[in-house]
Parts: structure tokens; C-alpha cells; sequence
């Protein structure tokens, strides 16, 4: 039987690229967000954090940067690269189009931020993906930190909550206590890159965002000091898929007033704010070696959830550099 060149099976050429951006442009973040859903349908959980999110949307460290996988001209896979911690490296998260997995663009955009870090990424996976765990091992990354989500129902006993002597509770004002939080914060979270170096733009930013709400943000004053703080957060069922459910965002205390009992109050101050609401729920993030606070935490009827993963290189890779330290305190990674 003779062979026709019509009978012969065409090998079709798929083009690729990547790109790296300072800035996306509006098409851009349009294309990055549409990944983003159709990751967050296939996977029950977001693949990138508040701040990433944020970023896209507004900008922020101009050091940052992007990374595109395009296949025939349509966005595949996207990394955000953050350079905020310089002692332990930069941070990354990616994310891969359902519809690119296991065809091999994960590797090809990790080994891409890889190279633009110098080898010195710590990648965050949300969920801990089967497939993220996989494909950081491929490149010599190792499992180094993991962050738990916590929740407990908010239809189920909560303790009232006593400040300490001396101590008094309001909610934050827009346009008059930026200033006093912002030091605290950093005092706070000293020694927590991601939530300490907050600037005065990266609190703004958030005040404009559509969850924002003073009446659940309290502040906590001794002497007209601002001393400590609870920000809850509510996140709705539109942009997450679920029945309104709020958080513990964040809790900083003064190291003046460590060790007095007011985050304990705080907490519980906040989620009293939040079961007025009628939420049903209610969720924090807490890093797995913080053991003291974890204990906390249960302590209030919190159990874990899910966890978020840090890979990074393994310290025979990473000529004799540590893994990273967990910082004190509650965390602040979603």
C-alpha cells in the first residue's frame, strides 16, 4: 500500500513564551485573574494570597515582579516574585491554568523565578496541592514551613472577655489612627517581614477595599497609648464561594503589653463582633510552630482547617543558609 503525504500524521508545533513585567498592564490583569478563578474553581482554594491580589490590582514594591507563561498567545501560568525579606530571599506564588497542568509549563515557570532569584525562592503553595508538593520537589525544593488555618463556629459557646486594668477599647478611625497602628504594627510583628514593613500606602490600600469595615477594627488604649489590636475581616460568599465567613485578620500587641492578657481579650472581643453579624463561622491563620499560640487558639474552640505550605531549598542546596524562622505572634500570609 503506497504512503500519500496526505495520509502522513502532522506534528503540530506549540509556540511558547515568557515573560517578566514590573507592571501589568490592564489586559494583563484581566488575563492573570481569569487563571486565578478557574484555579480557584478547580481547586477549592485560592492560589494567591491578599497581597499578591492587592499588588495586581494596585502595585507596590517596584522591586516586584511578574512572570507570564504564555501558550499560543494565551496566559498559562503566572508568578508573583516579592523581594520584601532580603535576609532570607524572596517570596513567590504561581499559579497554572487548569487546562496547562501536567503538560510541563509548571516547571518551566518555576525554573524561570528560580532564575530570577538566584536559586534563593521561598514558594508559597495554598491548600497543600499534591501537585505543588511535586513540582517543588522536581526542582530540588523542600517542604520548610507550613501555616495552619484555624476556625471554630461562632454558634458555640465564647467566653466573655475582661481587658486588662487600665486598658480601653474603641474602633479605628479613618483618617486619624493610621499613624499610632502603623507603629505598633511594626513593633508588633518585628520580627514578621510580610506584616511588620506594612507602610502607610499598603494600609490605605486596604481601607479602599470593598470588605473594609472600622466598627471591626478595635484598638485597644492604655493611657491614650495605643497598646494592642484586633482586625476582623469578612469575607463574602461572591468572591470565595462560600456563606460569609470572618476572620481573625490580624492581632498585634505592644511588646509594652505582652504578657498582660490583652490578646486573648482582643480575640475574644473580636469574635464577638463577629457572631453579632450572624456569621457562622470564623477563621485565622497561625503558623504550625507557633506552638504558644496555637494553644491559644484551640483554648478559644479553633481547630485546624487546612494548611499552607512553604517550600524552599534544602539547606545542602542553599550553601549553609537556614530555613526561615517562624515569627511570633499571629500570622499574616492570606
Amino acid at each position: 500500500m503506497a504512503l500519500f503525504a496526505s495520509d502522513t500524521p502532522r506534528v503540530r508545533l506549540v509556540t511558547t513564551r515568557v515573560e517578566i513585567r514590573q507592571r501589568l498592564d490592564e489586559q494583563e490583569i484581566a488575563d492573570v485573574l481569569g487563571v486565578v478563578e478557574a484555579a480557584t474553581d478547580a481547586d477549592g482554594v485560592r492560589p494567591l494570597n491578599e497581597h499578591v491580589m492587592l499588588h495586581l490590582r494596585y502595585g507596590g514594591d517596584p522591586r516586584a515582579r511578574s512572570v507570564l507563561v504564555y501558550v499560543e498567545d494565551r496566559l498559562a501560568g503566572y508568578a508573583h516574585v516579592d523581594p520584601t525579606d532580603e535576609v532570607e530571599g524572596p517570596s513567590g506564588e504561581l499559579v497554572i491554568h487548569p487546562s496547562y497542568r501536567s503538560e510541563g509549563y509548571g516547571k518551566r515557570l518555576l525554573t524561570e523565578v528560580l532564575g530570577l532569584t538566584e536559586g534563593r525562592l521561598r514558594l508559597w503553595a495554598h491548600g497543600d496541592h499534591p501537585g505543588a508538593g511535586a513540582l517543588a520537589e522536581s526542582l530540588g525544593l523542600a517542604r520548610v514551613r507550613s501555616l495552619w488555618q484555624m476556625r471554630r463556629s461562632l454558634f458555640a459557646p465564647l467566653e466573655a472577655y475582661a481587658l486588662p486594668e487600665g486598658v480601653e477599647l474603641r474602633t479605628f478611625v479613618p483618617g486619624a489612627d493610621e499613624e499610632a497602628w502603623l507603629k505598633v504594627n511594626s513593633a508588633a510583628f518585628a520580627h514578621h517581614p510580610e506584616q511588620g514593613a506594612w507602610t502607610l500606602d499598603d494600609l490605605l490600600r486596604r481601607e479602599r477595599e470593598s470588605w473594609f469595615d472600622p466598627a471591626g477594627f478595635f484598638l485597644a488604649f492604655r493611657d491614650r497609648k495605643l497598646v494592642g489590636f484586633h482586625w476582623t475581616k469578612i469575607h463574602g460568599s461572591s468572591a470565595h464561594g462560600h456563606e460569609p465567613l470572618g476572620e481573625v485578620y490580624v492581632v498585634g500587641i505592644d511588646p509594652s503589653a505582652q504578657g498582660s492578657g490583652l490578646g486573648k481579650a482582643l480575640t475574644l472581643a473580636g469574635l464577638s463582633h463577629l457572631r453579632s453579624r450572624g456569621l457562622a463561622q470564623a477563621m485565622l491563620y497561625v503558623d504550625e510552630a507557633n506552638t504558644a499560640a496555637i494553644r491559644l487558639y484551640e483554648s478559644l474552640g479553633f481547630s485546624r482547617w487546612d494548611v499552607d505550605v512553604m517550600y524552599a531549598a534544602t539547606p545542602r542546596t542553599s550553601e549553609g543558609r537556614s530555613t526561615p524562622e517562624p515569627p511570633p505572634g499571629q500570622q499574616r500570609e492570606s
